[in-house]
């Protein structure tokens, strides 16, 4: 809230990310407002492809087309570029998901009376990036199901006595950093952007409807505040954009990596 009941301002808080709960309080089933955004981006995506792919034409029309650049980015410069056609079609509906299911979540935190990326707390970029590590697991132990955790904790070419300490280090930074970073890059940039931009629109309804009743002069101040919210309002569609690209992205270098003839 911008004001509070003794007329000053205050910013947002982390509060705003545990909202109450809207049906089912109490059990395992509980939704609140987040959790009815996540629903609304699955189904946005759900809707948007189903339609855009139900009647396929040889010359497309404009909403196929922009259906079919998508999805040819998340094949073209993404899977293929990285894993090649053979290993880039076989992972495609895998790495086109994550990028769209990340992307669509990212963009609720710049919709009017949505407003919240529902990747701003950390369950879904959890799930997300659990299962990316699932698929960098299935990867590597299927191409090398006998040396993909030889190669992956005792790199050749490394003297034997160094294994005590390169060992635990390969292990921890392949096996358990991997998804805990791929976590909180996400979460840490829709959280933060969130809270910028509640903080920039609060201080523009502070200023312009509660502070400009003592000096017209600090609408001012909300001219300027409305002015950073817009700029940064388009600053993050960008990161929404970039965050589900660099998130499908190192999805599939680890399954690059998974499938190197190293391992």
């Amino acid at each position: 809230m911008a004001t509070s009941d003794d007329g000053g301002f205050h910013g947002p808080s982390i509060e705003e990310f545990f909202p109450e709960a809207i049906f089912f309080a109490g059990t395992p089933f509980e939704i609140n407002r987040i959790i009815l955004i996540r629903f609304l981006a699955m189904l946005a995506i759900i809707l948007i492809f189903w339609i855009g792919t139900r009647r396929m034409k040889v010359v497309p029309g404009r909403f196929q087309s922009v259906v079919e650049m998508g999805l040819d980015f998340a094949r073209v410069n993404i899977a293929e570029d990285l894993l090649g056609k053979k290993d880039g079609r076989r992972f495609l509906p895998l790495i086109t998901t994550i990028f769209f299911v990340v992307l669509f979540a990212n963009l609720t935190g710049i919709i009017p009376f949505l407003n919240i990326s529902s990747n701003a707390i950390i369950g879904m970029p959890l799930v997300l990036a659990v299962v990316a590590w699932l698929a960098f697991m299935y990867a590597g132990l299927k191409k090398h199901p006998g040396a993909f955790f030889k190669n992956a904790l005792f790199p050749p070419g490394v003297p034997w006595p160094l294994y005590i300490i390169v060992t635990p280090i390969e292990f921890v930074s392949t096996f358990i950093l991997r998804p805990i970073t791929l976590t909180l890059r996400l979460l840490m940039n829709m959280l933060v952007g969130h809270l910028l931009l509640v903080l920039f629109f609060s201080a523009t309804q502070f200023f312009l409807f509660t502070a400009t009743q003592t000096s017209i002069f600090y609408g001012l101040f909300g001219v300027g505040t409305l002015a950073f919210g817009f700029v940064f309002t388009l600053f993050e569609v960008l990161v929404a954009v970039l965050q589900a690209y660099v998130f499908a992205l190192l999805t599939t270098v680890y399954i690059q990596l998974a499938l190197a003839d190293e391992h």
